[in-house]
C-alpha cells in the first residue's frame, strides 16, 4: 500500500513572479523523498509525489500547503489517495494502481466540492470521517498568514527543536513562535495527524 499525493497551485497564473513559487514547490517535494522518480511538475503548476509511507502522507500535505503558503496570495489544492500500486512507471505519472487512481479522481472533484483538501481510500467511513476532519482544520489553514505558514513549515522541519530554538531560525523569540503556531492551529493540526495515523492503520 502506498499514497499518492496530486496538486496544483492555486490562481498560479495571477502570481507575478512564478520562479519563486516554482522554487518553494521543488524544495518542499525534494524535503520529502530523495527518490526523484517519486515526484514530478508538469502541466505547468500541477504536481504528484509518492509518499510510500502512508502514515506520512497528511503530514506531507501539510508540509507543502506551508511552503507554498510562505508566498503571499498563494494556496495549493491536494488530494491524497491511499491504495495498491500495481505498476511502477520510468516517472510517476506513469505509474498506476488504487493509489493514482484515487488521488487523480479526487483531486478532480477538489474545485467542484470547493475544499482544498481531501482524501480517498477504499474505505467509505473513513474517507467521510477524514474529509470532515479536513474541512474542519482548512478553516485555518487556508487563513494562514505567511509567518504562520512558515512557523508551521519549520515545525515540521525540526519537531525536536524547542520554540526558542525556532525562533533563532528566523530571529523572533520565543513568545513571538508561541504567537505564532498558536495562530496556525499547529498543536490541532498535529492533533489531527496523530487521528490520521490511526484511522489508517485500519486499512
Amino acid at each position: 500500500m502506498t499514497s499518492v499525493l496530486t496538486g496544483d497551485i492555486v490562481k498560479s497564473r495571477h502570481h507575478v513572479n512564478p520562479e519563486l513559487w516554482m522554487n518553494s514547490l521543488k524544495l518542499a517535494l525534494s524535503h520529502l523523498t530523495n527518490d526523484k522518480k517519486c515526484w514530478e511538475i508538469y502541466r505547468g503548476d500541477s504536481f504528484q509525489i509518492e509518499i510510500k509511507d502512508i502514515s506520512q502522507s497528511f503530514i506531507a500535505a501539510i508540509y507543502i500547503k506551508a511552503c507554498l503558503k510562505t508566498i503571499k496570495n498563494l494556496d495549493v489544492r491536494l488530494a491524497i489517495g491511499i491504495g495498491n500500486k500495481i505498476y511502477q512507471g520510468e516517472n510517476i505519472t506513469e505509474s498506476n494502481g488504487e493509489a493514482f487512481i484515487y488521488s487523480g479522481e479526487t483531486f478532480e472533484s477538489l474545485k467542484k466540492v470547493k475544499q482544498n483538501l481531501r482524501i480517498k481510500t477504499n474505505n467509505h467511513m473513513i474517507n467521510e470521517e477524514l474529509n470532515l476532519y479536513f474541512k474542519l482544520a482548512l478553516i485555518s489553514m487556508d487563513n494562514w498568514t505567511a509567518n504562520s505558514a512558515e512557523i508551521v513549515k519549520l515545525s515540521i522541519e525540526y519537531p525536536d527543536k524547542l520554540q526558542s530554538e525556532l525562533g533563532q531560525l528566523i530571529n523572533i523569540n520565543q513568545n513571538a513562535v508561541s504567537g505564532r503556531q498558536k495562530r496556525a492551529n499547529l498543536d490541532g493540526i498535529l492533533e489531527l495527524d496523530l487521528m490520521y495515523r490511526h484511522k489508517l492503520s485500519q486499512l
